[in-house]
């Protein structure tokens, strides 16, 4: 018996955005705007928040199933999916890796690269997990409780991490983020394949022309089929990546920080500058190549807004 739903992502059109808008107004939910989204409705125990990329509904609380089944599935979507996703997403249950990252918007931090494979019985275990796209959780305890899930299950997996050091020499050798990402996931498929070489393909998010990658891949990967495409968070074994990636992201930037005594923030923002720039006034401009990204224009507006920077 699968476990009780916590969460639930579905993707939507504008159309659907906007049926589902009509329908909560209708049945008295309280409106509250957030960044990046189309708008978040809350009532009771129950939260749906659509996001503006995509856009995607991500619904969370108590009485998740009854909302999907009684009003999401019959008066958006028009189809029943929840339970019934080999019917519809078979591809989703074969086997195959699914490949992700974090850290690449954010101006502090590695940038992480992890891959999970998973088959029918691995896809299921982390659909009644609750895995989902590590950007549609916000609590870091439920980002590191599913990546505890995902180690137990046995999925292999594989997570690169390439910290501000090594990450702003292979920038300044490569001179190209799509082709450095493109270095860290064939890395990560390469690690897959030798855990299992009989595979048949791996799925990540679009990021670049797939020659690129291709081009990466060393032995190992070379006769492994490549596929990208938009939204493919929607995969249990892209969005369990997701979740390793970031879990290794967050650890990084609190060990990191409790180490050099500056909290060191996420994306970049006015926190990110205030950091930066008391690293900086610690230990010189130089500094930020253990901590940061120095290819970000932040970097250069931290050094040269300091005297003597």
């Amino acid at each position: 018996m699968s476990k009780p739903l916590h969460s639930h992502t579905a993707p939507l059109t504008t159309e659907q955005a906007e049926a589902l808008k009509t329908i909560l107004v209708e049945q008295g939910y309280e409106f509250e705007q957030k960044p990046y989204m189309l708008y978040s409705a809350r009532k009771q125990k129950l939260t749906i928040a659509v996001y503006e990329k995509g856009p995607k509904a991500v619904i969370q609380g108590k009485g998740i199933e009854d909302f999907i089944t009684f009003v999401l599935e019959p008066f958006v979507l028009g189809e029943a999916r929840l339970g019934y996703e080999e019917v519809h997403s078979p591809e989703l249950f074969e086997p195959h890796f699914g490949i992700d990252e974090s850290g690449k918007g954010d101006f502090f931090g590695p940038l992480v690269i992890a891959g999970v494979y998973v088959d029918a019985g691995l896809a299921k275990t982390f659909r009644d997990a609750g895995v989902q796209d590590s950007k549609a959780i916000g609590s870091d305890r439920r980002i590191r409780d599913l990546a505890d899930a995902i180690r137990k299950s046995g999925a292999p997996h594989s997570v690169v991490t390439i910290a501000p050091p090594r990450y702003n020499e292979l920038y300044r050798k490569i001179g190209n983020l799509n082709r450095l990402l493109a270095w860290g996931h064939a890395r990560v498929i390469e690690n897959l394949c030798e855990a299992r070489p009989d595979c048949p393909r791996a799925l990540s998010d679009k990021f670049a022309d797939v020659r690129v990658l291709e081009r990466a891949l060393m032995e190992k990967g070379k006769t492994i089929r490549l596929d990208q495409r938009t939204k493919a968070e929607s995969d249990f074994a892209v969005a369990a990546a997701s979740i390793l990636a970031r879990e290794k992201f967050i650890g990084w930037l609190e060990e990191a920080g409790g180490k050099a005594g500056v909290k060191l923030a996420r994306g970049v923002s006015a926190a990110v500058k205030a950091a930066a720039a008391e690293i900086v006034s610690k230990s010189g401009p130089g500094a930020l190549e253990n901590f940061a990204k120095t290819h970000f224009k932040t970097a250069g507006e931290i050094s040269g807004s300091l005297p003597n920077g």
